[in-house]
């Protein structure tokens, strides 16, 4: 795997909700591009960058928490691992947020899974020890945190109650928009398996419900490969539940960027 210390490499080049390109930075992940120029600054030299491959798992369940990863592209799952080996998804991270950021606690150990489920080239990587030094001078960054574990807290929770009321139509087209969002290009891969795991479904539900999508002329999907055909229509046929995650996500961009007052 090819590493080398985080710089400033390109600017930011197919903004989620809430990043701003025109801001100066540099730095692909949007969470650590919102910090203060000057925190980002002592941010750098605890950062790795490194490659994000297809499939790599990044945490196991029961292994403690090595490193914190800030996706520069891409995305990766988060998911329960079933006593039977069977895995649903529970949380999608991109570039907007990070994952193992549990690593807040000494020793702590992961009770789910985190895999790629989208490559990228960049990947901001930083040790569980330098993780927890920096929050422990309860600045920018530990906010910045905080704010970002609040909201990734009530994703998966509205991410709980999508998977019980809402029709498998309506969750993957939500999952598609959130990868979409991701991954910043129409054509990407979809794989019945990963379909079926992130839906809770089975593989013959997958293929009747991206059926139903590509009948309907909003994606097409052959070989293990979706393209996204018709975004306004995606997301109208989605549930609440992704423009919901959405504001989670994009508050926590705009409370780091909102001026403090002086006491």
């Amino acid at each position: 795997m090819v590493r080398h210390r985080a710089s400033l490499p390109r600017r930011i080049s197919h903004p989620l909700p809430g990043a701003n390109p025109a801001d100066g930075k540099s730095v692909l992940n949007i969470l650590l591009a919102s910090l203060p120029d000057a925190d980002l600054e002592r941010l750098l030299p605890a950062l790795d960058v490194v490659p994000l491959a297809l499939k790599e798992v990044l945490h196991k369940p029961g292994a403690p928490i090595d490193y914190v990863y800030f996706p520069g592209g891409g995305f990766c799952s988060i998911v329960t691992v079933l006593k039977s080996g069977n895995m649903v998804e529970v949380a999608t991270v991109g570039r907007e947020g990070a994952v193992g950021v549990a690593a807040i606690l000494a020793g702590n150990f992961m009770s789910s899974a985190t895999i790629v489920q989208g490559a990228a080239e960049v990947c901001y990587r930083m040790s569980a020890q330098s993780y927890r030094r920096h929050l422990d001078e309860r600045g920018a960054f530990y906010q910045l945190i905080t704010r970002f574990q609040q909201a990734f807290v009530g994703s998966i929770m509205q991410s709980t109650a999508c998977n019980a009321v809402h029709k498998v139509e309506q969750r993957l087209a939500r999952w598609l928009l959130m990868a979409h969002d991701r991954m910043g290009t129409d054509d990407f891969p979809l794989t019945q398996e990963f379909a079926a795991m992130m839906l809770g479904a089975t593989r013959p539900t997958v293929t009747v419900v991206a059926g139903i999508l590509q009948k309907a002329g909003l994606i097409t999907y052959h070989r293990g490969r979706v393209i996204i055909v018709d975004r306004v229509r995606l997301e109208s046929a989605a549930c609440e539940c992704y423009a919901a995650t959405q504001r989670l996500l994009h508050a926590v961009i705009s409370d780091a960027r909102r001026p403090t007052s002086s006491p």
